[in-house]
């Protein structure tokens, strides 16, 4: 949760309306009272005042100067989103401002490079590290310095609220998701930043098709995924699928390890139930899916997704609990492949059916 609830103060509608009004005027000392306000309002306000007030605070986004405090702004929006504001009419101000600050972080991670002698690593994301030394090794207009510094130095804040939005919404997910994911791995990648769970959501998949091959068995199916927020998530529910199904052999997972997995209620805190792996997963040359991935990590072959499983190397267990706790992953077997079927997908492996 971003924030927590407090006693009752202000109208959230009203102190919105005032901070409309002051942004609106471009009155700084009044925006900066309003911002307050209705920061406090958040902390006390009723279903439907979130579920009023998250929009309203979406759209001042743009209006919000790039140097201003917009991840705050959108984090208080976020909450809302969290407390029952549509995630869907919430989303695009939030996730166009993420966008927007990861490109900006990767041209300060660029621009610092480019100005940097041998061995000299990028500075850590804190606001401490901005000074005129800074803003001259950065160039350019001084204005546009001071975005891309602080960008790099708030990006993490805009994963909260961007999480709000991407993990209550497949139709969010659909329309946005493609274009941020590769800005935010090239930035995670930089190794100074912590996005590992934005990442994770902008590549979650919905409706996906899956090939999977058991090799043990010499079996194949078809299996509709969506929602699954890492491979241990995508490992326990092909389990339940295929070995519950009684499709191929092993243990079946237990009832209430599914029921993390797929529970359209929201997880409730963690729990100590433990699920055990069932196979070893494979992309087809071979190497290992690992339980950390994510299911984006299996490759495609011919339009599909073409996954593998074997028998396990060693015994493997895992805490149940999903990844995303407010989003529940789907596993659907459609469809079982013919032998023929099975032997034509076997050959875009490295072994033989």
């Amino acid at each position: 949760m971003i924030f927590r609830r407090k006693q009752k103060s202000a109208d959230l509608a009203a102190v919105v309306s005032e901070l409309e009004q002051a942004v609106a005027t471009r009155d700084g000392v009044r925006t900066e009272r309003a911002f307050g306000e209705a920061m406090s309002g958040l902390q006390s306000a009723t279903s439907t005042e979130y579920m009023l007030a998250g929009p309203r605070l979406t759209a001042l986004l743009p209006s919000f100067p790039p140097t201003g405090p917009r991840p705050m702004l959108a984090t208080m929006a976020g909450f809302c989103v969290e407390r029952g504001a549509d995630p869907a009419a919430c989303a695009e101000p939030i996730l166009d401002g993420t966008h927007r600050d990861l490109l900006d972080a990767l041209e300060f991670a660029r621009r610092w490079s480019a100005g940097s002698g041998a061995g000299d690593e990028l500075p850590e994301a804190d606001e401490k590290i901005i000074d005129d030394a800074l803003m001259a090794r950065l160039g350019g207009e001084a204005h546009e310095a001071l975005r891309l510094a602080l960008a790099w130095c708030s990006i993490e804040q805009w994963q909260p609220p961007a999480l709000a939005v991407l993990c209550r919404s497949t139709e969010v997910r659909r329309r946005h998701a493609s274009a941020l994911l590769p800005a935010c791995r090239d930035l995670a990648a930089l190794e100074q930043h912590d996005l590992k769970c934005l990442a994770y959501a902008l590549a979650i998949l919905d409706d996906e098709p899956l090939v999977v091959l058991h090799r043990p068995t010499g079996t194949g199916f078809e299996v509709r995924i969506g929602g699954i927020g890492d491979n241990f998530q995508l490992h326990t529910l092909l389990a339940h699928v295929l070995v519950g199904g009684g499709h191929v052999p092993g243990t079946a997972p237990s009832a209430e390890s599914v029921r993390l997995a797929m529970s359209p209620e929201p997880a409730q805190g963690r729990t100590g139930t433990v699920a055990t792996g069932v196979f070893e997963l494979l992309a087809p040359d071979g190497e290992r899916i690992w339980n950390e991935g994510l299911p984006d990590d299996i490759p495609v072959v011919e339009g599909h997704r073409l996954l593998v499983l074997d028998e396990p190397m060693y015994q493997r267990s895992w805490n149940a609990d999903r990844f995303f706790p407010m989003l529940p992953g789907t596993a659907e077997l459609t469809r079982v492949l013919s032998a023929d079927e099975v032997q034509t997908w076997f050959t875009y492996t490295c072994w033989t059916s």
